[in-house]
């Protein structure tokens, strides 16, 4: 280009830029603080936020034990943002009540309260992360006023199996982690209520201890954790699910998408409490278009993607979270096509297409084993706080023997493949068929699948749990392999405990959390059998059996996506 040239384009664009407008200043976010009476009462705290003068705009609203700071990340000039702090916690009298059907009420008596106010245009999104995603997922079963659409990052279907007693072992590690994270948001909120009304203290106090007694005072599914699960949604909500497949309530997610998908629902799979890949933005973009196209009626196409969006792992956590991945979408979990092949475990730590014909028992003493590597969902959301120098995540790179299982496998069974000869994409529920004996009449079946590299380093990928006195489960609930008719997400029956006689054998379906992860080539598939993670409440000590090889000998239920081809993988 001659300078001539050169100079003419410089002058356009000079003219260009000072014709065009300045960009409109943005107004000053402004917050209010409310107090709304429920029914029965109580007072619960509540704030909105907006930018300027709180005008009539669509609300999104979030209901949250752990009070955060409202609303700058969410209010703008589009939409307002509501905070109602959950009773009980925050700056809010009453009882906690795990999110039971009290809060429940107040969950659909303060919407029909804010659709009305002089900040809302009558249009509610609801947003939820963790805590406050379950808090909506109880109450889709009530008729929730002027709710159009919902975000929901993590949570659980049902709180039982997706989050506090995980196969029936009480999962005191994210429990305590949850009651810490609300009791402390409380003792911030502890002098406003001693000032406003010091006479709601005792009732808050004896509602903390409710939720204490009535998580360790209910091991079995009973009409308490009936109340506390998604039971159908009568407002029809397209929701978008956010999950990532090492979250520390994975299952949940995959769950109320199978549930409620013919209301429109699209699950995403790019992580939440686990954190997500590096250079993606997490969910964030999606869920603005999706209020966008929900809330304001924006035609953004977001409908008519793939409604299922997978982020798998490329052969651990760690590399996932730094940016390696692979991505798979389909419109149904488990994603259409995929299939599951069983792989027998085998004398000598082999795992293979091929069941060994000679049978045989392998024992190994059921202790607690090394929480940071057998319970990879409950390492990721520890791992996860901090900044990226300072974290367990940089920890678990500066020192990979902490969250690789060589530490550990020593003290339980292994049982390995061939290495692969082509990839492998493995994405869905995975099921182990365990022929299995203990010395007690209750003990932990605790499994971990792990990608092995060609170093000889196993790096944990799933985690199978199941405490031995719940061996029954439901066909009619458990998901099945169409072609094959194996059960390959058993679901198993929490209601009452039936321990095993000491030395007694019996067959236990031992359910995986979703796996998502490529296997590579030269890489090997590894099934570890041992003690339970002691983020879990252990049973007693024990040393356990299991049988391997022979006919209706122990197997691994591994879901493969179309496209890959196990058999040709394996020699």
């Amino acid at each position: 280009m001659g300078s001539r040239a050169r100079n003419t384009l410089v002058l356009l664009v000079a003219v260009a830029a000072v014709a065009l407008p300045a960009p409109a200043a943005r107004a000053a976010q402004v917050t209010q603080d409310l107090r709304f009476t429920a029914s029965d009462g109580v007072s619960l705290h509540a704030a909105v936020g907006g930018e300027g003068s709180l005008a009539p705009r669509p609300l999104i609203v979030e209901f949250s034990p752990y009070a955060p700071a409202c609303c700058v990340s969410y209010a703008g000039p589009d939409y307002n943002y509501v905070q109602v702090h959950i009773r009980g916690t925050g700056r809010s009298d009453g009882g906690f009540d795990t999110l039971g059907e009290r809060t429940q009420s107040d969950v659909a008596e303060f919407l029909e309260w804010a659709c009305a106010q002089p900040w809302s245009d009558g249009r509610i999104g609801l947003y939820g992360a963790s805590a406050s995603a379950i808090a909506v997922y109880h109450s889709l079963h009530r008729e929730l006023p002027c709710v159009e659409t919902a975000v929901l990052w993590a949570g659980t279907h049902e709180l039982y199996r997706d989050l506090l007693y995980a196969g029936g072992v009480p999962n005191v590690g994210p429990a305590a982690g949850v009651a810490a994270l609300i009791l402390g948001m409380y003792a911030g909120g502890l002098p406003d209520r001693l000032q406003r009304d010091p006479a709601s203290v005792p009732e808050n106090l004896n509602g903390a201890v409710g939720t204490v007694t009535g998580y360790l005072g209910h091991p079995t599914i009973d009409s308490y954790w009936r109340e506390r699960q998604v039971r159908g949604d009568a407002n029809d909500l397209p929701i978008l699910m956010v999950t990532g497949f090492f979250d520390v309530e994975s299952r949940g997610p995959f769950e109320a998408f199978r549930e409620l998908r013919g209301d429109g629902a699209h699950l995403m799979v790019i992580g939440a409490h686990d954190g997500v890949p590096a250079g993606t933005g997490g969910e964030a973009g999606e869920r603005r278009r999706w209020y966008d196209r929900h809330l304001r009626g924006i035609a953004n196409g977001i409908e008519d993607e793939p409604r299922v969006k997978l982020w798998l792992a490329d052969g651990d956590r760690e590399d996932l979270l730094a940016g390696s991945f692979v991505r798979a979408d389909g419109d149904d979990w488990p994603i259409p096509g995929t299939g599951w092949e069983a792989l027998a475990l085998g004398p000598g730590g082999s795992l293979g297409l091929d069941p060994p014909e000679a049978s045989t028992t392998q024992a190994y003493p059921a202790l607690p084993s090394l929480p940071f590597s057998t319970d990879p969902h409950t390492t990721a959301t520890l791992f996860g706080f901090g900044t990226p120098e300072f974290s367990g995540n940089a920890l678990a790179n500066a020192f990979p023997a902490l969250t690789e299982m060589g530490i550990v496998e020593s003290l339980g069974l292994s049982f390995s493949t061939e290495p692969l000869r082509e990839d492998v994409l493995s994405a869905g529920p995975a099921s182990l068929e365990l022929r299995l004996a203990s010395t007690a009449p209750e003990t932990d079946i605790y499994a971990v699948l792990s990608d092995v590299w060609p170093d000889g380093s196993a790096h944990p990928v799933a985690t199978g749990r199941l405490r031995s006195s719940f061996p029954e489960i439901d066909p009619a609930r458990s998901l099945t392999d169409p072609e094959t008719g194996a059960i390959v997400q058993p679901y198993g029956r929490f209601e009452r405990k039936t321990p095993a006689a000491p030395g007694q054998e019996r067959l236990y379906h031992v359910e995986f959390w979703p796996v998502g992860n490529r296997f590579k080539r030269g890489h090997r598939l590894r099934l570890h059998v041992i003690g339970a993670s002691a983020y879990h409440l252990p049973g007693v000590p024990a040393i356990n059996t299991v049988r391997v090889g022979g006919p209706g000998g122990s197997r691994l239920l591994l879901p493969v996506l179309p496209g890959s081809d196990l058999g040709a993988a394996l020699p």
